[in-house]
């Protein structure tokens, strides 16, 4: 009410000024001002009353027991730690405190789960904040927030009467990027600056220790200032996990749930090569949900599987290829199949013509084993997996299809590794320095020679392709067991061909096409 009656009388008043002719532009143009000035100064007070970082209060519940497949990164971690649980040992010895870890591996790894592991380990309070919390367009305020969190960790600790504390900075690639690539923008360098300035301080002597953990999944974005000794003394990397870790990731999110007798987690760790520890608890609460939709009291090997070509690929699709488009389809997965298991044996998991997010269908491959070195051959036996599909429809119906396309752009890039890496009969070349006709000539003969691989495999299982395909089309699903006992014996499924009149130019033409039983 009493502000309404402010704005009456003023304008009121400049309505009578006006009337009696003084010229008001002026006063309302500073009005204006007035107005912007105050209520900007009103965003910036709370932009710098905002509190960065999420607090967890007591040490969170998370133990390193409860993290699987990271053996070697909770070692590593554990053995850093013991200068904040045995404190005073550590000075006695003369130990230099650890300031900070850098844990840096791919998303979905378990690098969050390992700071609040830590934390709990270490009896400290935990606060959590991203790198993109820091980062403001109004100078001085990240340098601000940096101090508040570091002056909140050690609050906290002395309420809690705790004497260590671990501050999470997830994304710290963002806060600790590389100073002087934000070009015309101090913000980002003074943030940074701020940071190493705090943990700079940090001391044996403070009645609160803390420990700065760092994640990140681009490492070669950050300034090397923070990772000097004394800083981040330790860079902890937290890689996908191999089969055993993927056993025991899969054994910890499956414990609480019930399991039906025919469910084999050696088959799917074996199953699962690549996924992280975020795919495989999504894996495990997706086998739930089918079991749950299904009105299943237990989860089964077959809900485990369907979940894990879910993970992958994405949910089924409503929408339904044409006939002709799933003969294609299933000629073309039946020959992916083939010849991975040929070269691979025991290596396809399963083959399937489900639509499922860009894909028409798709080979899931299970490798005996992790790789962690490719030599050429394996290299070469990858281009020519890739390139079977489309020549598996070349055989049968005389030409290729567009669903081809991301075959041939992986095969191709697999081709200029090959070339890069030194593999080739140029030796060791440099990209940008070598002459483009030598390189394009290398990498089109290891596609050559894959293409006459392949060939040569499907011809000699044409039978077996066609029967395969023929399984696909009427069934949409061959498992890999299936797979292996039809290339273990002759084919017996006989096809027939007939005549189609197709239009070209003026004249009619026989065409053969595949009809199927």
């Amino acid at each position: 009410m009493r502000n309404e009656l402010i704005v009456g009388v003023s304008m009121g008043v400049l309505a009578f000024l006006g009337l009696r002719g003084y010229n008001v532009f002026p006063i309302l143009l500073l009005a204006a001002l007035g107005y912007f000035l105050f209520a900007s100064g009103g965003q910036l007070r709370d932009i710098g009353r905002r509190k960065v970082g999420a607090v967890a209060g007591e040490s969170p519940g998370v133990t390193f027991h409860d993290i699987g497949g990271q053996t070697v990164a909770k070692r590593e971690l554990t053995e850093a730690l013991e200068f904040l649980r045995n404190y005073d040992r550590a000075r006695q010895l003369g130990i230099r405190p650890l300031k900070g870890i850098l844990l840096s591996g791919p998303p979905g790894t378990g690098k969050t789960l390992l700071a609040k592991a830590a934390a709990n380990y270490t009896d400290s309070v935990f606060i959590s904040a991203s790198g993109s919390e820091f980062i403001e367009v109004y100078a001085g305020l990240g340098a601000q927030r940096v101090r508040e969190l570091f002056q909140r960790a050690r609050k906290l600790a002395r309420e809690r009467k705790k004497s260590s504390a671990v501050i999470f900075i997830d994304e710290i690639e963002v806060l600790a990027g590389r100073r002087g690539s934000q070009v015309g923008h101090l913000e980002y360098d003074q943030t940074l600056n701020q940071l190493l300035v705090e943990m700079d301080g940090l001391t044996f002597e403070d009645d609160v220790r803390i420990l700065v953990i760092g994640a990140t999944n681009r490492a070669d974005l950050l300034d090397p200032a923070i990772q000097r000794p004394g800083r981040f003394d330790r860079m902890v990397r937290v890689d996908l996990p191999d089969k055993d870790g993927r056993l025991e990731i899969l054994k910890l999110h499956l414990r609480n749930k019930p399991l039906a007798k025919d469910v084999d987690l050696e088959r799917l760790a074996k199953e699962t090569y690549g996924l992280s520890g975020a795919h495989l608890e999504s894996l495990c609460n997706e086998a739930a949900i089918l079991a749950l939709r299904q009105g299943a009291s237990e989860i089964s090997q077959k809900d485990l599987e369907e979940a894990l070509d879910k993970v992958i690929m994405g949910e089924k699709l409503d929408r339904r290829p044409s006939e002709m488009e799933l003969k294609r389809v299933s000629v073309h997965e039946a020959g992916h199949a083939i010849f991975a298991e040929k070269v691979r044996p025991g290596s396809v998991a399963e083959v399937t013509v489900s639509p499922r997010g860009n894909a028409l269908g798709y080979v899931r491959h299970s490798p005996k084993e992790d790789m962690y070195l490719y030599p050429r051959e394996t290299l070469e036996d990858e281009v020519a997996i890739l390139l079977a599909g489309a020549l598996a429809e070349d055989m049968v119906f005389g030409s290729r299809s567009t669903g081809a396309s991301n075959d041939f752009e992986r095969a191709l890039d697999i081709a200029k590794r090959i070339v890069s890496y030194g593999m080739s009969p140029l030796g060791v070349v440099d990209r940008d320095t070598a002459p483009p006709e030598a390189l394009a000539r290398a990498t089109r003969e290891i596609i050559s020679r894959a293409e006459s691989r392949v060939i040569s495999v499907l011809k000699r299982h044409e039978d077996v392709l066609r029967q395969i395909a023929g399984e696909l089309f009427e069934k949409e699903r061959v498992s890999g067991d299936q797979l292996r006992q039809l290339l273990g014996k002759r084919s017996e499924l006989r096809w027939k061909w007939r005549k189609i009149p197709v239009r070209r130019g003026k004249t009619k033409a026989g065409v053969e096409a595949l009809t199927w039983r």
